[in-house]
């Protein structure tokens, strides 16, 4: 029994992790979009592609979308996702909570926290295709690098959250 429960408060404090990353990062694009939007708007024209590899990009520069209006469009989609996946991971958590009270069923929690999870992994999991698609590889390996880190994190979070 304490076992059981002290596994089922790990597996809550993982989610509730990701829930408090992910949170903060929602908010930061609701209270100052300009700081991630203007990334996001480098990426998808290829800015620092077409400044620092311009053969590179000359191949791949029809992919690019510079159009102003569809890139705030995108980075609309992109931060209701990401609000969506916040809410899942708040309600995985809130059960999870609840199931260390015997208020919820825990298997019925941990399958609420793994949704969470899973949209978590695959906000992170879209940036990847998705700027690959647009060589951020290229000009923004730091990017990269912290969403390939996020997808990790969340896939150890969905398989931590698979344990009973």
């Amino acid at each position: 029994m304490a076992f059981d429960f002290v596994l089922l408060a790990a597996q809550t404090a993982t989610v509730i992790f990701l829930t408090g990353w992910l949170t903060i990062g929602a908010l930061e694009n609701l209270i100052h979009p300009q700081l991630n939007s203007a990334f996001t708007a480098e990426v998808l024209d290829m800015t620092r592609m077409r400044q620092d590899y311009p053969d590179a990009y000359a191949a791949v520069a029809y992919r690019r979308v510079s159009q102003e209006n569809v890139q705030k469009l995108l980075f609309r989609i992109i931060v209701t996702w990401e609000l969506s996946a916040t809410i899942g991971l708040w309600v995985g958590s809130f059960c999870l909570a609840l199931a260390l009270f015997g208020i919820v069923p825990s298997d019925l929690a941990r399958a609420l926290g793994l949704v969470g999870a899973l949209l978590f992994t695959a906000t992170w999991a879209g940036f990847l295709v998705v700027g690959n698609w647009f060589c951020y590889w290229f000009s923004h390996e730091g990017a990269q690098n912290t969403h390939f880190q996020m997808v990790l994190w969340g896939t150890a979070t969905m398989i931590f959250l698979s344990v009973r």
